[in-house]
C-alpha cells in the first residue's frame, strides 16, 4: 500500500515538481498552497504518513503548522523545507519536532530518499505518542553567516544538536568563529535561559587555571583572601565553553575528566563536594588526535569531549560568504561610528574575494572596521582595501623579522630608554598602561559589554568592573 505524502508550499513550482517526484516513487501525494489548507484537510481526512512543509508562507508559516501537527499527531514525521538555512530556522524546526531540515534548492532524488527514510523510521517507531520537548531558546541575532554547502550543513547540525545534551567539540582554524557556534548551540537549547560562560584556557596562566575552573576557598593559597566561585559553578544549569582546550595542562585534564564523568568536584582547598549540571562545549584549532599520540592530551578526555564534532571551514574555503560578512561588519561599524554604512565597490569586493584570509572571519571583521574608519568616501575602493591589507602585511613582516613580535620589540626598546634616563616605577607604569589598553580594546570589540569583555580577557566580571572604576577615579 502506497504512503500518503503531503506537500505544503506557497510556491506552485516547488509543489508541482516535488509532488510529481514523490508520485513517481510510488507515493500518493496531495499538495497545498498554505498551512490553513493543510489543516482543513487534516480535519476532514486525518493525517498523512509524511508531510513536507515550507517555512516562509503567507498566513501561518511552516513552523506554526509544525507545532499544530505535533500537538495533534506527535508521531507524524514532518520534513521542513526552506531557502533560509540559518541557525534560527534549523533550530526552530528541530525544536518543534521536525524529522529533518531540507535546504532549498534541493535535489529531487535527495528529497525522495529522505521521504523513504522518514517513512521507514516512522514505521519502526513505537506507536506510543510522545509530545516534543519545547525549548526555551530564542533565535536572537544570528551572528553566523553563510550560504555555502559547508555552512548550511553546519547550521543543520547546530539546529539538531542544540536540543541534545551532548558534549560537542568544535574544530577550526583561529578566527573562524568557534565561539559563535558554541553560543548558537546554547542559545537554541533548553538551557538558553541559564548562563553561558566562556573561558579561553590558553589565556590563563597554568597555575591559575585550576582556580578559574573550579574556584577556591579563602586561604587556599597565597593571595586567596576570600572564596572564589569557579566557571563550572557560574555555568550551573547552562553551558561552559572551553576554548583552546588543547592547551590545558595534563593535571587539569584529569580533574576535568572527573567533572565530565561525575558532575562533581571540590574547590581548590575545599572539602565541600560541589555538584553541577553543565553542558561542556570545547573548541580547538589543534589536532587533538596528534596531541594524544604525543601524550600531551588524554585520550579518555578526548572521548568525553568529542561525542559530536563540528568543523568550521576556513574563510578561504567559503569565499562566497565574504560579501555578506563584509556587509554585516560594515553595518555594525556604521552603528558604532554613528555614520551611514560604507559600501564596497565592485573592485574592492574583488580584492576581498582574492585575499586568502589567514586570519579568517576575524581578520575580515577587523579589516572592515579599519575601512569604516579610514576610507575617505562612502564608497570603498580597491585602493582603500589594498592600503589596509598592505599595512597589516607590513606589520606581520616586522613582527617576524627578528623572531620577536613588533609590540614586544617596541616595549623592550622603550624600557631600555626609560632605564637609561634613570626613571623609576617602570613596572607599575607599564602594567597600568597595558591593562588600560587591554580593557579598552576588549570593550571596543564587545561594544561595551563588560561581561563578554571579561570572558574574552579571561578575567572575572567583577574584576573588570573594579578596574574600570579605578580607571575612572584616576581621571
Amino acid at each position: 500500500m502506497s504512503s500518503r505524502v503531503w506537500v505544503v508550499d506557497d510556491d506552485r513550482s516547488v509543489r508541482f515538481v516535488l509532488a510529481a517526484a514523490l508520485r513517481q516513487a510510488g507515493h500518493a501525494t496531495e499538495d497545498f498552497a498554505s498551512a490553513a489548507e493543510a489543516l482543513r484537510a487534516l480535519e476532514l481526512h486525518g493525517p498523512p504518513d509524511l508531510l513536507f512543509t515550507d517555512v516562509r508562507m503567507p498566513g501561518d508559516d511552516g513552523l506554526v503548522l509544525l507545532d499544530r501537527l505535533k500537538q495533534a499527531h506527535p508521531a507524524l514525521p514532518v520534513i521542513v523545507m526552506s531557502a533560509y538555512t540559518d541557525v534560527a530556522s534549523t533550530a526552530g524546526a528541530f525544536r518543534g519536532g521536525a524529522h529533518e531540515f531540507l535546504s532549498k534548492p534541493f535535489d529531487l532524488d535527495e528529497a525522495v530518499a529522505l521521504a523513504a527514510q522518514a517513512l521507514g523510521t516512522a514505521a519502526d517507531e513505537d506507536a506510543a505518542e510522545q509530545a516534543p520537548e519545547a525549548g526555551t531558546g530564542t533565535a536572537g541575532t544570528d551572528a553566523l553567516i553563510g550560504d555555502t554547502p559547508a555552512m548550511r550543513t553546519l547550521f543543520r547540525a547546530i539546529g539538531r544538536l542544540a536540543q541534545a545534551p551532548l558534549s560537542v567539540l568544535i574544530t577550526g582554524e583561529t578566527g573562524t568563529g568557534k565561539e559563535l557556534v558554541a553560543r548558537a548551540l546554547h542559545r537554541e537549547s533548553p538551557r538558553a535561559q541559564r548562563p553561558f560562560v566562556a573561558l579561553n584556557t590558553a589565556a590563563i596562566p597554568a597555575e591559575l587555571l585550576e582556580s578559574e575552573l573550579f574556584g577556591h576557598e579563602a586561604g587556599a593559597f597565597t593571595g586567596a583572601g576570600k572564596r572564589h566561585v569557579g566557571r563550572f559553578e557560574q555555568a550551573n544549569g547552562g553551558t561552559l565553553f572551553l576554548d583552546e582546550i588543547g592547551d590545558m595542562p595534563l593535571p587539569l585534564q584529569t580533574r576535568l575528566l572527573r567533572v565530565l564523568a561525575e558532575g562533581e568536584f571540590f574547590r581548590v582547598g575545599g572539602r565541600e563536594l560541589i555538584r553541577v549540571d553543565v553542558r561542556v562545549i570545547a573548541a580547538t584549532h589543534q589536532a587533538l588526535d596528534t596531541l594524544v599520540a604525543e601524550r600531551r592530551f588524554r585520550a579518555d578526555l578526548l572521548h568525553r569531549l568529542d561525542v559530536v564534532r563540528l568543523h568550521l571551514p576556513p574563510l578561504r574555503e567559503r569565499r562566497e560568504d565574504v560579501p555578506r560578512l563584509a556587509e554585516r561588519f560594515l553595518a555594525a561599524a556604521a552603528v558604532r561610528f554613528q555614520a551611514p554604512p560604507k559600501r564596497l565597490s565592485r573592485a574592492a569586493l574583488e580584492r576581498l574575494l582574492a585575499h586568502d584570509w589567514p586570519g579568517n572571519v576575524r581578520e575580515l571583521e577587523n579589516l572592515c572596521w579599519r575601512l569604516s574608519a579610514l576610507a575617505p568616501g562612502e564608497s570603498i575602493g580597491a585602493a582603500d582595501v589594498d592600503a589596509v591589507i598592505a599595512r597589516e602585511g607590513a606589520g606581520a613582516a616586522v613582527a617576524t623579522a627578528d623572531g620577536m613580535p613588533a609590540w614586544e620589540a617596541a616595549l623592550a626598546a622603550w624600557v631600555r630608554e626609560e632605564l637609561a634616563a634613570g626613571r623609576n616605577d617602570i613596572h607599575a607604569r607599564v602594567l597600568q598602561r597595558m591593562e588600560q589598553l587591554l580593557l579598552d580594546a576588549a570593550l571596543e570589540h564587545t561594544a561595551g559589554r563588560q561581561a563578554e569583555a571579561a570572558a574574552r580577557l579571561g578575567l572575572g566580571r567583577n574584576t573588570v568592573a573594579r578596574k574600570l572604576r579605578a580607571k575612572r577615579s584616576r581621571g
